[in-house]
């Protein structure tokens, strides 16, 4: 109960300094930068396994179950590419005082962690999107980053970059 009295404390210190909100606007901000890059390799990755598979005659399955391995293959590229930039960026700009703006395989492991939890997200998204609402490919994408962004967002804060009580100081109210 101590412990949910502290969080409760410390998630009032942080709103009433805009602490979340500033670190939730540069989160976007980075997240922006990477959308281009997810969304880019993305369509990269796509068109490139398309042609592979069709070249090489994998992928044997029926064509609806062809399309959504390819389209679950190219999330998953983009993704690893994006996660990647977004931890460094994070690390030295978001979270810069949390992280010590120090990359640590540690931590980096930590954030592609919490980040399958923002990959599942995105791609449920993305499937139910073009296979269940018959939405175009290009829109549903962009709703799954919006999906994952929310997702992502609360883990980095919450849980991969949190502060530990040790070195916690809330801040003085005036």
């Amino acid at each position: 109960m101590a412990n949910s009295s502290s969080t409760s404390i410390r998630l009032a210190d942080a709103w009433r300094n805009r602490a979340i909100s500033v670190k939730a606007i540069s989160f976007a901000l980075i997240g922006a930068i990477n959308t281009v890059v997810d969304y880019s390799v993305f369509l990269l990755a796509r068109a490139a396994l398309k042609n592979i598979t069709a070249s090489l005659g994998l992928l044997a399955a029926p064509s609806s179950s062809r399309g959504t391995l390819l389209l679950i293959a190219a999330n998953v590229v983009a993704w690893l590419v994006a996660v990647t930039g977004s931890y460094i960026m994070n690390s030295s700009i978001t979270f810069a005082a949390e992280s010590g703006r120090k990359l640590r395989w540690r931590a980096y492991a930590a954030f592609v962690a919490s980040g399958v939890a923002g990959l599942t997200a995105n791609t449920v998204t993305l499937i139910f999107g073009v296979q269940v609402f018959l939405l175009p490919v290009w829109l549903v994408k962009a709703v799954a980053i919006l999906a994952s962004f929310v997702v992502n967002f609360s883990l980095s804060h919450f849980v991969v970059f949190r502060q530990s009580a040790a070195t916690y100081r809330p801040a003085v109210s005036a």
